[in-house]
């Protein structure tokens, strides 16, 4: 198990939340200053210019930005040395379904895990939310291919066949 960590600034609302869901079902750790977030973890960032792969093994730890991108200090986080974006997924969340990159928190973690080779945790994330597994088969076919690329690049390529 990868230990999952998420920077939460209280900007969204809580009922909706799905980091708030995992932290009550002990699936996640909250932080709510940026200076608390472990200094090895890997870093889920959508603004980082390198995405994440299967060379990014061994991980720490995997710490999400559950906050409004609007409020966000980019500069606060950019100094990670293992921030990473996702690549190419649809949300299958009920406010976003069917739109690209408009994951929410335990659809990114989940994603991680599964890029990351930890499939079952990422179903176990998933399961603290009614729609979670739908996540796992919007996204089966690119979720597989990202997960055995060897690279950054190779994610970036696989990608490109989406777009």
């Amino acid at each position: 198990m990868i230990p999952l960590y998420a920077y939460r600034d209280n900007s969204c609302d809580p009922r909706k939340c799905t980091v708030k869901r995992m932290e009550k079902s002990g699936l996640v750790k909250i932080v709510t200053k940026i200076s608390h977030i472990p200094r090895n973890t890997i870093l889920l960032d959508p603004t980082s210019e390198q995405a994440l792969s299967p060379a990014d093994l061994p991980v720490k730890s995997i710490t999400a930005l559950d906050c409004s991108w609007d409020v966000l200090d980019t500069g606060a986080v950019s100094s990670w040395r293992r921030r990473r974006a996702l690549p190419f997924l649809v949300a299958a969340n009920p406010v976003n379904f069917g739109r690209p990159w408009k994951l929410t928190s335990v659809e990114a973690f989940a994603a991680a895990l599964i890029i990351l080779g930890q499939p079952l945790q990422a179903r176990t994330i998933l399961s603290s939310v009614n729609w979670g597994i739908r996540f796992l088969e919007v996204n089966e076919e690119p979720l597989m291919l990202y997960s055995g690329a060897k690279d950054s690049s190779e994610i970036i390529r696989i990608q490109n066949e989406y777009l």
